[in-house]
């Protein structure tokens, strides 16, 4: 199957849908005081109190980043499920790439999560802050010094990355990495054959061209990112999901609590893979299909327009409905079931005409409307909710495994999440 074209496409990484084996390519603001409705703006002023003063930025290395202490907007602290209770919904929207190119779309879902008090994950290629005029510094493994798979952004476009991803961490979402240069496919440079200590040089220069954008652009009238990114960055997705085996190594060496990387999950509770959580894109129900689709906007083109940006558009009311009502009844599979946390990939992109940002949002308020009326659904960053994860006891999080996707709790949720004891089975399969 033709591939799509990377250049100039925003850090693209899908992994292979159910019916279609194809890997897809995948100034500044400051604080809102707002709270998040879910519970992840416990930072906000209470009542008549005085509001908190701005933290003064001290800037770290050459000022690109800084410390400006606590993230805002973060959940309180969690704690275990209690014998009987019925586990949250969790969901997690997250972006591959996260430039912002001058279509308006890193804002849009901003604005989006802010509305309703939702935090996401965005996946930051280092390449975005790193001018095209100095990519020679950028030598990516297995590849000329240079290259890349994903065009550089102007510097226009480098400076709206830098106010976006600004904005998006003091509104309480979380920056992890979609690495540097995209390279897929089967070739000796893919992401595919990166030995551990590849990745390790790959996830250093990704780092630096967020730490250093400041001595790689010259630029000294824009604001720090407001956080110290060696603490921030403790997940990632790779490209096309691919090379994930030799990354975990290097990702427990760094202190990673997780990793987004693995192909064709299902929507079941998450175990940990060489101490690292696995929180896979997981196969959701495609209406009017016999196969199920992966939670990424790249899985719905692939199947929908076999891989073509730009089909007729008489086509795309349809697929626009197709696209929301998959993730829709994703998430409405799993509320009604066995609870497992849902997970959504995309990227900002406005392929066949946009249809895969509008079903996106369109799912996205679907699911906020019923937090809204009171459900216990919890729209999280990965980072928040590996939080809930690591607070929770061992064996209630086994049990939670031995639901099927699909599959209700037997007697209901007071009885299966009681005190009982540990399930059978291989104790490594929940081993951290």
């Amino acid at each position: 199957m033709r591939a799509l074209s990377r250049r100039g496409m925003l850090g693209l990484g899908a992994g292979a849908a159910a019916a279609v084996s194809l890997a897809g390519c995948g100034g500044l603001t400051g604080s809102d005081d707002s709270g998040h409705a879910d519970g992840s703006g416990g930072d906000s002023a209470q009542g008549g109190s005085k509001p908190k003063p701005k933290p003064t930025a001290r800037p770290i290395g050459d000022g690109s980043t800084s410390h400006t202490g606590k993230q805002p907007h973060q959940p309180a602290r969690p704690e275990p499920l209690e014998p009987g209770q019925t586990p949250p919904q969790f969901v997690v929207f997250s972006w591959d790439g996260a430039g912002e190119v001058g279509n308006g779309l890193f804002p849009r879902f901003l604005d989006l999560a802010k509305e309703h008090g939702a935090s996401m994950t965005f996946f930051l290629s280092g390449l975005y802050l790193l001018p095209e005029s100095k990519k020679r510094l950028y030598d990516p493994p297995n590849n000329p010094r240079g290259a890349s798979d994903i065009g550089y952004l102007t510097d226009d476009h480098v400076k709206a990355t830098l106010k976006n991803v600004h904005r998006a961490w003091l509104e309480g979402h979380e920056i992890g990495t979609h690495f540097n240069g995209h390279f897929c496919g089967e070739s000796h440079g893919s992401v595919k054959n990166w030995t551990p200590q590849q990745w390790r040089s790959e996830i250093d220069q990704a780092k630096s061209f967020v730490k250093e954008w400041r001595t790689n652009t010259g630029w000294t009238d824009l604001p720090s990112l407001p956080f110290d990114y060696d603490k921030e960055l403790v997940g990632g997705r790779t490209p096309c999901l691919l090379g994930q085996d030799n990354l975990l190594p290097t990702a427990r060496e760094l202190g990673w609590r997780y990793d987004a990387s693995s192909p064709g999950g299902l929507q079941v509770w998450p175990t940990k893979r060489q101490g690292i959580w696995d929180l896979p894109l997981q196969q959701i129900p495609f209406p009017g299909r016999g196969f199920e689709v992966l939670s990424m906007d790249y899985n719905m083109l692939a199947n929908q327009s076999l891989a073509t940006t730009k089909a007729p558009a008489h086509n795309y009311p349809g697929w626009r409905k197709q696209s929301a009502q998959a993730y829709i009844q994703g998430f409405k599979r799993a509320y009604e079931t066995n609870r497992a946390p849902f997970f959504i990939g995309n990227h900002f992109e406005q392929w066949n005409g946009g249809i895969y940002m509008d079903a996106v949002e369109e799912a996205f308020k679907h699911i906020a409307r019923e937090k809204e009326k009171g459900a216990d659904v919890r729209l999280v960053s990965f980072r928040q909710f590996t939080d809930w994860l690591d607070a929770q006891k061992p064996e209630v999080l086994a049990k939670l495994r031995t639901l099927g996707v699909g599959q209700q709790p037997a007697g209901g949720w007071r009885e299966f999440t009681g005190p009982t004891s540990t399930p059978s089975g291989d104790p490594s399969r929940n081993a951290a």
